[in-house]
């Protein structure tokens, strides 16, 4: 089962692409569930060139995802203005999920071999996680992984290390 809903359920570890049409469609957008939307679930804030999600099922303690706006199945597929806009969003992100969770260290992973619309997963690491030195493993997360208030906590101190500063950048509406 994926972690968020933003990304196409896969019944067995066979590629997306192996359904040529299919993945066309993806990468096109034209079967894309973030454009269909209009944007991704569990949006928490509004950034210069993307959105920043962050789902409670998630597979580590203050696991964001950093999903463009525009779509782009590549990073290098975006303008280079839209594309620097993107990997500064990337940064404050960063910055501010390492600020809020007082992480080790931050994985930050670009995938799109579910879902080709361009994002980011930022996984924070911790002493002592689960997933030891090695990458995390969302097929192997029990969940929950927050407790009792833990993902409001760490939620709204991301957004306040964030602070929504940033210039065409805002908190969604309540």
């Amino acid at each position: 089962m994926p972690v968020t809903s933003n990304f196409i359920p896969r019944s067995s570890s066979v590629p997306a692409w192996t359904d040529l049409d299919r993945w066309h469609a993806l990468c096109t957008g034209k079967a894309c569930p973030i454009c269909a939307r209009g944007e991704p679930f569990d949006v928490i804030a509004t950034l210069s060139a993307s959105w920043l999600t962050m789902p409670e099922r998630a597979p580590a303690r203050g696991y964001v995802c950093v999903v463009s706006r525009t779509h782009a199945v590549e990073l290098h597929d975006l303008p280079e203005s839209a594309a620097s806009e993107f990997m500064r969003d990337l940064r404050v992100v960063s910055k501010a999920l390492t600020k809020a969770t007082g992480s080790v260290k931050l994985n930050c992973e670009i995938h799109g071999n579910t879902l080709p619309h361009l994002h980011a997963h930022f996984y924070p690491r911790y002493a002592g996680d689960h997933f030891g030195d090695g990458p995390i493993t969302p097929r192997a997360v029990t969940w929950p992984v927050y407790g009792d208030g833990e993902f409001t906590r760490i939620r709204d101190a991301v957004l306040e290390a964030w602070g929504g500063s940033m210039p065409g950048t805002a908190l969604p509406d309540k």
